[in-house]
């Protein structure tokens, strides 16, 4: 199975906070926490789940070497997890037909999508350049979870 929907339905219920596995250098498995949510791809218009990662995170050297990650949300007892290949955009991290504009509209989007909201979107703006953060897209090849 590959849709989100149950994905996207449990982001609402601990503020977007998911649990995201990459695979290290030496072949283990490195987890982090991060917010996320579903969204279109800017480039294939496909669901997939979006997370912004600072540009020095180790979790995003793991995914330049090996694009691929598991990303588990969860709701009290209901979880549910996509597996899949990963996309980055990012000032480190050029991804075709994603110009400064649209990057800087695209980590927004991520943001909203994980349920953020913001004061003074110009102050972010401002944070998430200067962090150099980057866009992580996710595309589900798996898509599972409890019953």
């Amino acid at each position: 199975m590959t849709d989100l929907a149950e994905f996207a339905g449990l982001v609402s219920g601990d503020h977007g906070l998911c649990v995201v596995s990459t695979l290290r250098p030496d072949g283990g498995i490195r987890s982090s926490v991060v917010n996320a949510g579903v969204l279109d791809h800017p480039a294939t218009g496909q669901s997939v789940v979006g997370f912004v990662a600072r540009g020095t995170a180790r979790k995003l050297a793991d995914l330049r070497a090996r694009p691929n990650a598991t990303i588990v949300v969860h709701s009290g007892w209901q979880w549910t997890a996509a597996e899949g290949g990963t996309d980055l955009a990012g000032p480190d991290d050029p991804l075709a037909g994603i110009d400064a504009e649209g990057l800087r509209l695209l980590l927004r989007k991520i943001f909203k999508a994980a349920g953020g909201t913001h004061d003074d979107w110009d102050e972010y703006d401002r944070v998430m350049a200067e962090e150099r953060r980057t866009a992580v897209l996710l595309t589900p090849r798996r898509v599972y979870s409890n019953p």
